[in-house]
């Protein structure tokens, strides 16, 4: 892509009709602001319905975002029926409803390949803007939301909203690809080491190893065979133990979490449990949970309600991580464990359902649909890597970042106009 080209993406993507589902990653930050982006998406999916009533019948990638809402909506729903907290999980089946026009307009917005490419361009910006943020506040001490945490690099989201490694390391496809795209893989390289750097300084194991996941998607894509994979796998393993031995040298910060998880080499599992900060207990809890409600679960947001019910006693969760008064842990911390608790095995049946239709859609796309599609694929398989812990996919502000990414990744699989050929000076 020429400096002309990334210039022409990025004001496209900054434009309407992209405009509303670029301000979601955009003012993710900054709370509840995403929710811009949700309601001008849902304005724009009524004016779509109320014009051409029958379109989203012959939009594959909007018939195929609402069968993947559906599976995740439905779950909700159903677990909502005799929850353990009625109040909670009613509005979390209402608010997720807002999920259902963002993948309607998404789809629709994006629909010739010159818009996908403009939207992970502009994507790219913000993901850029995060981290050149975080090294000046890594260096000084203070970024644009102020003085960093004193624990971890919290970055654009500020001390008391330590979202940083994970929003990165999520979005760091559009990064990397914008920047092979851009400069090729030397581009490639240096928007992965760039990276790096915050997202291990942000404290966050989970987003060490979502970021790792990333980085072998790319890997491998770049690769081209297994054995120049491998070769680049070592290679890239160099470079990061390389880059862990400075962190390990000039922050404080990335010290206090090895030592966090070197326990866990033990083998033990009092070593384990002290690497996962507790996170067994709440498994432990969590398989207790399920046992005891085994069909639709306690209802979605009903976990901490439930949890000290079923907490062994001495729990530390109970009066450590308190979520309201005097409750225990906030969540599962482990998406299958979320489902199944919340939502019981009927969730789990439909969740099923969700990733066997998403694997089919893939399977049956085109070589270039799935190279269109790639990183929002390589950010969802990173976000929902079962072998890590995860923050909650039915809150507000996850639920939103991954169903935001769930429509990017049908809208760019579906892409199937041809973009509008250029208007020649005359």
């Amino acid at each position: 892509m020429s400096a002309t080209g990334f210039g022409a993406s990025l004001r496209a993507g900054l434009a309407s009709p992209l405009l509303p589902v670029w301000l979601v990653p955009a003012l993710l930050p900054f709370g509840r602001s995403a929710e811009l982006g949700v309601f001008l998406a849902l304005v724009g999916a009524i004016l779509l319905i109320v014009r051409e009533p029958e379109a989203i019948r012959h939009h594959p990638g909007a018939r195929l975002f609402l069968a993947l809402f559906s599976a995740y909506a439905l779950a909700a729903l159903v677990s909502a029926i005799d929850a353990v907290s009625l109040g909670k999980s009613w509005g979390t089946v209402a608010g997720i409803l807002r999920f259902a026009p963002l993948g309607v307009y998404t789809c629709f917005a994006m629909r010739r390949p010159g818009k996908v490419r403009a939207l992970y361009t502009a994507t790219a910006v913000v993901v850029a803007v995060w981290v050149a943020d975080a090294w000046v506040q890594a260096l000084t001490g203070y970024g644009l939301a102020g003085a960093s945490h004193p624990e971890r690099l919290s970055g654009i989201f500020g001390d008391t909203n330590l979202k940083l490694g994970p929003a990165l390391s999520a979005l760091a496809p559009f990064l990397l690809w914008a920047a092979r795209e851009r400069w090729g893989r030397r581009g490639l390289l240096l928007a992965f080491l760039l990276g790096l750097g915050p997202v291990l300084l942000s404290g966050s194991r989970a987003s060490w190893l979502c970021y790792g996941i990333v980085a072998l998607a790319f890997l491998w894509s770049e690769a081209g065979t297994f054995r120049r994979f491998v070769v680049a796998c070592v290679g890239a393993g160099a470079v990061v133990a390389l880059v862990a031995v400075l962190a390990w040298q000039v922050s404080p910060r990335f010290r206090d979490r090895v030592a966090h998880t070197v326990p866990a080499l033990s083998g033990t599992s009092a070593g384990i449990d002290a690497a996962l900060t507790g996170r067994l207990d709440i498994w432990t809890t969590s398989l207790r949970l399920y046992a005891a409600h085994p069909v639709n679960g306690v209802g979605v947001r009903g976990f901490r309600v439930a949890y000290p019910a079923y907490a062994a006693p001495g729990d530390h969760f109970l009066t450590i991580e308190k979520c309201g008064d005097g409750e225990g842990a906030c969540h599962a911390h482990q998406v299958l464990l979320e489902v199944a608790t919340e939502t019981g095995t009927l969730g789990l049946v439909a969740w099923l359902v969700a990733a066997i239709l998403a694997a089919r859609a893939w399977w049956r796309a085109s070589a270039e649909a799935r190279r269109r599609a790639f990183p929002p694929t390589v950010a969802l398989v990173a976000i929902l890597f079962p072998l890590n812990t995860h923050m909650a996919f039915y809150s507000a502000w996850w639920g939103l970042l991954a169903a935001w990414l769930v429509s990017v990744w049908c809208a760019a699989l579906f892409a199937d106009l041809p973009d509008e050929a250029p208007v020649r000076a005359r």
